[in-house]
């Protein structure tokens, strides 16, 4: 008898940094969605997809749900919320290593109702001891009604991964080819290129300064006859004293996040790249819905 093809939407959904995009780039083997441990990294639902033989996951990598301090954070957690829409599996991943605040409690408030089976992922367990993480399932016991199953994984490790994704192909309905088999994520070249950049401006800078950027690709073009392609970039950032310091002394810090950028950008395109960057100041672009829909967040 042959085998029913199975797809779906699952949306992946928590507190910020609690490692929704590191569990979706181990699902897919290679990195879509931009990493750090900065709260709040991902500011769209990003759409990524995992096929094989026998199922296509589309899965909807959200923003962390929050309590907004502008304009950015409401459409950031609006985006999150209506992830839950028309979805086929949720996930919510929950920080074991921290005790369950508020934030988790307004999330389950949300999760539980959901249309679809529901599954806790309780994340970072390599990062526990054997002991505590008893001590955690016993906290979580007064939620198991809201969820179908709950798994300890760690989403950097790979522990457990495989036995959440065999429970969500289970619980996939019978479905199309949504997208080509080839295909890992629906959002086009230039978004995930500004990522890597915002990524590295992550990485390398503190304090207010990565969540008061955006990053906007102005052109990308490949040469004629050669394997190459030039990119130029604006790195917008909100106050003169944050340029000074994305710049860095003679210019070593754009420096650095340009060539560390580069270098992810040569993988993902896969070839050359001749990168240039600015920076430029725009007063609470957070703040101002204009900004926020030239700069991509609509």
């Amino acid at each position: 008898m042959e085998k029913k093809f199975k797809s779906g939407f699952v949306s992946i959904v928590g507190r910020p940094n609690v490692g929704k995009s590191t569990l979706i780039n181990r699902f897919l083997g290679e990195k879509i969605s931009i990493i750090s441990s900065k709260p709040q990294t991902t500011r769209n639902s990003i759409r990524t997809i995992l096929t094989n033989d026998e199922y296509q996951i589309v899965f909807i990598d959200t923003p962390g749900i929050h309590k907004p301090k502008h304009k950015l954070g409401e459409y950031m957690v609006k985006s999150a919320t209506e992830s839950l829409r028309g979805v086929d599996v949720v996930v919510m991943l929950l920080d074991c290593t921290e005790e369950i605040g508020t934030g988790d409690r307004y999330i389950m408030d949300i999760v539980k109702e959901a249309q679809c089976p529901v599954f806790l992922a309780l994340n970072k367990i390599d990062k526990l001891p054997k002991q505590k993480l008893e001590e955690v399932l016993a906290k979580i016991s007064e939620y198991e009604s809201i969820f179908t199953s709950i798994i300890p994984i760690s989403a950097a490790e790979g522990n457990n991964t495989d036995i959440l994704l065999n429970e969500m192909v289970k619980n996939l309905p019978e479905g199309p080819l949504y997208f080509p088999s080839d295909m890992v994520t629906d959002v086009p070249e230039k978004f995930i290129v500004a990522e890597t950049i915002r990524e590295k401006i992550l990485e390398l800078t503190t304090d207010e300064i990565p969540h008061g950027t955006a990053v906007e690709i102005t052109s990308m073009k490949e040469r004629q006859n050669k394997d190459m392609m030039d990119i130029e970039a604006t790195i917008y950032c909100e106050k003169d004293s944050h340029k000074a310091i994305i710049i860095g002394k003679q210019g070593n810090m754009l420096k650095e996040i340009g060539t560390r950028a580069r270098v992810d950008i040569e993988t993902l395109l896969n070839c050359k790249i001749n990168l240039q960057l600015w920076v430029k100041v725009k007063k609470n672009w957070r703040d101002t819905m204009t900004d926020l829909k030239t700069l991509g967040y609509k």
